[in-house]
């Protein structure tokens, strides 16, 4: 192989590799705050809050997708008494998407001239 084509498949696999880590933080935060929003809505506060939102993170973890974190919130819904429908779950799962890949998009800092952000 030559050598620019060993360089051209290097480059292909950094962004395959950046873009699989920026999908990850993103669903991670909207999960966060996913969290944060049952929480609330099972009546919990402060430190409570945080420590919920930790768990379907965590949640997440189990299987790829999101039924796993749906079936925990419902559960937990189930548990407190929050008459919200799975449906009503999934299209907040879908606003909160959009919201932590804008806050994620904000948060970027560039590393300098050679990587500022394109197309934002």
């Amino acid at each position: 192989m030559s050598d620019s084509f060993q360089d051209r498949e290097k480059s292909f696999e950094a962004k395959h590799k950046m873009d699989e880590e920026h999908q990850f933080k993103v669903v991670s935060r909207r999960n966060k705050l996913l969290g944060q929003w049952a929480a609330e809505k099972m009546g919990m506060s402060g430190a409570e809050i945080e420590a919920y939102a930790k768990t379907v993170v965590i949640a997440d973890l189990e299987e790829p997708g999101d039924d796993d974190v749906v079936r925990k919130v419902m559960a937990d819904f189930a548990t407190h008494g929050v008459d919200i429908s799975e449906d009503d779950l999934r299209a907040e799962i879908e606003r909160l998407m959009g919201v932590a890949m804008e806050e994620l998009k904000a948060d970027f800092e560039a590393l300098g001239k050679d990587h500022e952000q394109v197309g934002g």
